[in-house]
């Protein structure tokens, strides 16, 4: 059997994405990998995010024998996703705010895209804006409080709804507004407390279910797991031990993470 799918990403997040793929495909072997001793990611330097998400997944790559990597993470993929499939013999699929289908689906061409500082920002999401939303009027908003907050859903944790009112807060100025892409892995793990905050319907739109798609495609056929979807098949990496997070990846059937050694320069604020 070919190698596992490793999924990646700064933290939690990509468990959002683990869920849409096993969703679509039940039976691929999937594996897990997250650089939580640098998280959040949205607040580092983008040279020095460079080269430490090509350190973390080149170490991950190399300890999982993956087929291919799947980036679980819209910062790293805005950022380095060029330069991992440069730097990779295997397939790499990015994550990227879902612009497209979030302007398809908006009956008044009110969006806006909540996402991390550094994913706002970037020239890339403003390509995606410019190339599939041109006609639409798109709010971009910054809440970085809320990958803490999924964090924190995941590890048993109650949410802080203040937190979760304030992110959300700027985006209810526009009464017109209707849809609002999750352009955070993260994000569609708090869909529930994001629906209850929101004072009128609001359609939610995450990249998850469009990653899995284009999964089926690359990789085919899709490396099948022994005894998917049974809790301890899957294996997973961290690089800072964590007991909640040990207990988060068990619930995803994944077995205790190995801590994964990565040389890359520490981070300075």
């Amino acid at each position: 059997m070919s190698g596992p799918i490793l999924i990646f990403d700064s933290g939690v997040g990509g468990l959002s994405v683990v869920a849409a793929i096993l969703k679509r495909l039940p039976e691929a072997a999937l594996c897990y990998a997250c650089d939580n001793a640098m998280l959040p990611y949205g607040t580092k330097p983008d040279d020095w995010l460079v080269a430490r998400i090509l350190d973390v997944c080149q170490a991950a790559v190399a300890a999982s024998q993956a087929s291919a990597l799947v980036v679980a993470c819209n910062t790293a993929s805005t950022l380095a996703l060029e330069a991992l499939r440069a730097r990779l013999a295997i397939p790499v699929i990015g994550t990227v705010p879902a612009i497209k289908p979030a302007a398809a689906a908006s009956r008044s061409g009110h969006l806006a895209l909540l996402a991390t500082s550094a994913t706002v920002h970037r020239p890339y999401t403003r390509r995606l804006i410019e190339d599939f939303a041109g006609d639409s009027r798109v709010v971009r908003l910054a809440a970085d409080p809320l990958v803490g907050q999924a964090e924190r859903l995941l590890a048993g944790d109650p949410v802080d709804e203040r937190v979760i009112a304030d992110c959300l807060a700027p985006l209810w100025e526009d009464p017109a507004l209707d849809t609002v892409v999750l352009g955070c892995t993260h994000f569609p793990l708090l869909a529930r407390a994001l629906a209850e905050a929101a004072p009128r319907p609001i359609t939610w739109v995450d990249s998850g279910d469009a990653i899995a798609r284009r999964l089926a495609q690359v990789v085919a056929p899709l490396p099948r797991a022994e005894g998917a979807g049974s809790e301890g098949h899957r294996a997973a990496w961290v690089t800072a031990p964590n007991a909640s997070l040990t207990a988060v990846l068990a619930g995803y059937g994944f077995a205790v993470p190995e801590r994964l050694t990565v040389l890359t320069t520490a981070f300075e604020a």
